[in-house]
This record gives structure tokens, sequence and C-alpha cells, in this order.
């Protein structure tokens, strides 16, 4: 990685690499571990909402990290001065975390040649009045799409982000990750009723996949489609009921509930309900789930995580068994394990973390019609909104945005106010069935741990669950 890329950081004299080398060799010595982590940002965003378009933004951002590790303890010092003088400011802060210390450097992340993402900037591959025009031409096929539409909201956001890092032993590891989304919500009206469905879609690739018709449509499309099976809902029924999940976004109450939990902090401070039982029993026979941080264009991939570690497909359950857990280096190397490429922070100012990327539960062998027709009485939950969940011991409440009663194998009304209530481990050995038709997410995800959001990905196919907890609204 240290090849096939023009440092955007040592170009200017205020910023030479043999003084940083310098400064982060005396900072690290006698720690476990460290790294300067430099980072340049632009972002940009649309809004249209009330048939105008309501904002407009564009930012650039740059700086630092400097962190020093020992043992339990990280010494992180940030800025956005990008200068010799603002880092040997942070080195006399980060060398604290050193006293009464002596520990031996860590082995360097292995190189890799694999770039995920070499293509330009997407924020220059369309003009301004282009991006706008695309929304105001969402607004107005959605209203001439059916005369229920009230009201159209879209937005368009691009980022672009160069990241170099800086390791102990002069190794340079740099990666460029580009980032777009395009979302559209509308509200839909009959009488005094009124309900909303939205769509959005993203990934690491540029603005073109977006901004062609054929696929804005059928963002408006679907979106049209989710608030219309709203309008005609009925209260949700509560009790304890057999759940048949959809495939793809669903995953992300596999990646709030159960995912969390087998990220290695949580696992190695004893805090997980998934801490201590590797090799052991976790799930229902068939399940398998991996966090893959490799797939191309997904929004949670990248070339080498924020420590500059390669990504990797990593097995977290396998037909059942737990088999390892998300691991940064910091925590890979206080278990004794090999790290996962799953280092990850939001920005410079922000310290690593263990975090998922994409997190998918494999396919199966049911046809999805087999896994309807077996449940007499159940919820078909196909999106989600908000939810909840406790790492410590895994419960979990998600509410449905769109869910159908099953009623003798068949999908019957659709249902308002359902809501999940569970326990991840739990849940995972109710599964009872595993479709074939295992589908990824539209690009939408972003995770929250610790005041840190990061883009992610999620999928899995259609599955059955067996007395699952629904919370419902119905009288």
């Amino acid at each position: 990685m240290a090849d096939g890329m023009t440092s955007p950081f040592f170009t200017d004299a205020a910023l030479d690499r043999a003084k940083a080398l310098k400064q982060l060799e005396e900072t690290v010595r006698g720690a476990d571990d460290g790294e300067l982590f430099f980072e340049y940002r632009e972002n940009e965003s649309f809004g249209w909402d009330d048939g105008r378009l309501k904002v407009a933004t564009f930012d650039t951002s740059s700086g630092f990290g400097l962190r020093a590790v020992a043992g339990e303890v990280v010494g992180y010092a940030h800025s956005t001065e990008v200068s010799e003088a603002a880092i040997a400011r942070a080195a006399a802060t980060v060398s604290a975390v050193k006293t009464g210390y002596q520990g031996k450097l860590a082995e360097a992340p292995r190189a890799t040649n694999r770039h995920l993402y070499t293509g330009d900037n997407p924020l220059g591959t369309a003009a301004f009045e282009t991006k706008v025009k695309v929304l105001s031409e969402i607004d107005a096929y959605a209203r001439a799409k059916d005369p229920r539409v009230r009201q159209v909201s879209a937005s368009l956001a691009g980022e672009w982000q160069a990241v170099e890092i800086l390791r102990p032993d002069g190794q340079v590891i740099r990666d460029i990750r580009p980032l777009v989304r395009l979302n559209v919500s509308v509200v839909v009206g009959e009488g005094d009723r009124q309900e909303t469905g939205s769509y959005g879609a993203g990934g690491r690739v540029g603005y073109a996949a977006y901004l062609d018709p054929a696929a804005w449509r059928g963002h408006v499309d679907e979106a049209i489609r989710q608030a219309l099976v709203n309008l005609g809902s009925v209260a949700a029924p509560a009790g304890e009921m057999t759940v048949v999940l959809g495939p793809g976004w669903p995953g992300i109450l596999l990646h709030e509930a159960i995912g969390h939990g087998l990220e290695g902090d949580f696992n190695r401070k004893k805090t997980s309900a998934f801490a201590g039982l590797l090799g052991q029993r976790v799930a229902a026979p068939g399940v398998t789930v991996v966090d893959d941080g490799t797939l191309d264009q997904r929004r949670g991939s990248l070339s080498v995580d924020d420590e500059g570690t390669p990504t990797s497909r990593t097995v977290l359950i396998e037909d059942g068994i737990l088999k390892g857990y998300m691991q940064d280096r910091q925590n890979a190397r206080l278990m004794g394990v090999s790290p996962t490429g799953n280092g990850r922070r939001q920005s410079f100012g922000h310290v690593v973390m263990p975090r998922m990327t994409n997190t998918v539960m494999l396919g199966g062998d049911k046809e999805p019609g087999d896994i309807l027709s077996s449940v007499k009485k159940g919820l078909y939950a196909v999106n989600f909104g908000g939810g909840q969940v406790d790492i410590t011991n895994g419960k979990f409440v998600f509410s449905c945005t769109e869910a159908y009663l099953i009623e003798n194998g068949k999908i019957g009304a659709p249902v308002k106010g359902a809501t999940l209530i569970g326990n991840g481990p739990d849940a995972l050995t109710r599964v009872s069935m595993i479709g074939n038709d295992m589908a990824l997410d539209p690009g939408i995800g972003t995770c929250g741990k610790n005041g840190q959001g990061v883009p992610v990905g999620v999928g899995q196919p259609t599955i059955r669950l067996d007395g699952l907890t629904v919370g419902g609204t119905a009288a």
C-alpha cells in the first residue's frame, strides 16, 4: 500500500516525513503500539423538501491523530493543524501514557497491494446543477406517480476521504474512500390519515449510479410503495409468535443484537453476552455469520482499516458455533489472537475501536415461499427503523416500518406499530429455517458506538424465528 498513491500530507514545507517519523518513533518507544493517522476529507450534501432546494453544503477537513498504546491504556491527541509543531505538542501529551510502563512494540500490519478504490473523487464527477436537477426531477416524478403523494423529501450526499498511516517502523499505508448516498422519503394521505415511506441506497462508488433515472425512479417507486402499504395497515397484534424476517436490510437486527456483542473489546472486558463462549454453540445449526470488509463497493468495505491492517472476511459463527471476534490491534494483542482488520475510527479526531464492516448471515437451503407457507400464524417483518440493544445481555427492541400478518402460510394485512423484543443470543437459537435468498442491504447503514459513527453494511436471507415476542398496538 506504500506505492501507487501520492501523499496529500507531505507535500508542504510545514511537514517533513523524516521528522514526523522521528517524532513518532520517540513517542511510541517503550509502548506496545502506535501510529500517526492523517486524514483529508471532502463532504457535500443536498437536501430537497417542499418543492425546493433547502440545503446545499460543502465542507473540507483535515488533520492528524497521534496514538500510543501501553497495555490497556491509550494515549491519543489530534489536531486540525498538520505541522511538525502540532505533532510535537501532541507527542508531549500522548507520551504520558508510557509513564512507568515498558512494553515491546508490536509487529506492523502485513503489507498489501490491494486497492478497493482508485477512481476519481466522486464529488467532481457531476456539476452542481446536475445534482440539484435530479432532486427536482425526483420531486416531480413522485408527485405525478400517485395523487395521494402529499410531500416529497430527497437528499444526495457524497464524500471523499484520503488517509495515510505512518507506522513507527517507517511503513506508510494509504487508502482512498469514496462514499455516496441517495435517499427519498414521501408522505401519502387519504382523508385525515397520512403515512410515510422511504428508500435509500449508496456505496463506495461515484454519483453516476444514482443520477441515472433508471436508478432514482426505482427509489421513488419503492418509497411510495412502502407509504401506500402503511396507509392500509392495521394495528399490530402483541404476544409471542413465529416471526419471519425478510432478506437484506432486516440484517440490521443481526448487526445490533448480535454483532456488537462479537466485537473484541466487549469480550476482552467480559461485558458481552458472548464472552468466554468460543468453540461453544451459540446459535441454531445452519446459522453462519461473517463480517466481511472486502466486498466490492459496499458501504462498510475498506482496503485497510484505520490502523493499516487489511480488511478480511472474518467468520464469527459457523454452523451455530462461535468461532471468533472482530479485532483491532490492541484487543487482539491483549487476547492473544490476530487482528482482523476491524480497527475503525470516525475521523482523525477519534480513537480506534473494534467495529463491524459488513456483517452478514449466510444463506441456507430453504425457498423463501416455503418458509412463509410453514407459518400458520405469525409476523413477516420486511423493514426496520430504530432499535435499542443492551450489549451486556443482548436484550433488544426494534421497531418495524413494514410488516405483515402471516395467516395460514400466506402474507396477510400490513400492520402498524409492531416491535420485536428479545435477546440476541437467545434469538439465534430460535432460527428454525434459513432461506437461500441472502441479500445485502441497499447501502444505508451507519453504526454508532461510544459516540462514533461509521458506515457499515448488513445482510441476511429470509429466516424463520420461533417464539419471538412482538409488541403491538392492537387493543
